[in-house]
C-alpha cells in the first residue's frame, strides 16, 4: 500500500491559499494567486510524496467501516488506485504504464487528529496512527483492467448520506500516474498486486468541517471503476 499525499491541484491550492491568507496580509484571492503559482513550480521541478499504508488494512466494501472510539474526527478520502501487474524498478514514465494492471478505487480513511503529534510537532506526520485503524482502506468493489479505464480523465465523486462532498476529476492531479509509478519505483520494486494511491482530491471532511459518525453511508464513484458503498457503524465499547 503506497498512497500519495498533495497530488490535486485545486485541492492543494484551497489548503495553501487558507494557509497564506491567514498568516499574511495578502487577501485570499492574492494568496490563490500565489498558491496556484507555487503548484505549477511543484508540477514541473517537484517530485511527488509517498507514505506506506498497512496491507491489514485493506477490506472489501462490504465491510462496516467501524470508526475507533479514540477519536470524532475521523475523514474520507476517495482515490483512484492503480493495481500493479508487473514488477516495476526504476522505470522510466515512459514504460511506466506497461507495468499497471488495473485500476481500482480505494477510501483512504483518515483520522485527522492523530495526524500530527503534539508531543512532537518537529517531527512531522504521524500516518501511522492517523490511517492505520482495521478496515481504513475499502477497496473496490471492482478491480478494472487497465485498457477499459480512462484514468486520465476520471470522474471521482464521493457522496456522504446522498449529499456531494467530493467531486473532481484525475485530470486535476498535479503528477499523473506515469510520473508516480516512475518515482515511486526508483527507491524499491512495485510487485504484482501492490496498489498505488493517486491521492485525494477536495472536500474532505476536514473542509466542511463535518467527520463521520455512526450510521453515514459514503457512496463512491469513479468513472469506469463501478461504485463503492460503506457504512459507519460506532466502534461497540462493551
Amino acid at each position: 500500500m503506497l498512497q500519495t499525499g498533495a497530488n490535486y491541484r485545486q485541492h492543494v491550492i484551497e489548503l495553501v491559499a487558507a494557509g497564506v491568507s491567514k498568516n499574511s496580509g495578502r487577501t485570499i484571492e492574492e494568496a490563490r494567486e500565489f498558491a496556484a503559482k507555487l503548484m505549477d513550480d511543484r508540477a514541473v521541478n517537484g517530485e511527488p510524496y509517498f507514505f506506506i499504508g498497512l496491507p491489514a488494512c485493506v477490506v472489501g466494501d462490504d465491510v462496516p467501516l467501524v470508526l475507533p472510539s479514540y477519536s470524532e474526527v475521523h475523514d474520507w478520502e476517495l482515490e483512484l488506485a492503480v493495481v500493479i501487474g508487473r514488477e516495476a524498478f526504476r522505470v522510466t514514465r515512459e514504460d511506466a504504464l506497461e507495468h499497471v494492471a488495473g485500476y481500482t478505487m480505494v477510501n483512504d480513511v483518515t483520522t485527522r487528529d492523530l495526524v500530527f503529534r503534539e508531543d512532537m510537532k518537529d517531527i512531522g506526520t504521524d500516518w501511522y496512527r492517523g490511517k492505520n485503524a482495521p478496515g481504513f482502506l475499502p477497496t473496490g468493489p471492482f478491480l478494472v483492467p487497465a485498457e477499459f479505464v480512462d484514468a486520465d480523465n476520471a470522474a471521482v465523486r464521493l457522496e456522504l448520506n446522498g449529499e456531494v462532498m467530493q467531486d473532481a476529476s484525475t485530470t486535476d492531479l498535479l503528477f499523473d500516474i506515469p510520473a508516480l509509478i516512475s518515482a515511486a519505483s526508483q527507491n524499491m520494486p512495485l510487485l504484482p498486486g501492490d496498489l498505488l494511491l493517486t491521492g485525494s482530491p477536495a472536500g474532505n471532511g476536514q473542509h466542511w468541517k463535518r467527520f463521520l459518525r455512526d450510521g453515514d453511508v459514503m457512496t463512491g464513484t469513479i468513472a469506469g471503476l463501478g461504485t463503492q458503498v460503506i457504512r459507519c457503524v460506532a466502534e461497540d465499547e462493551s
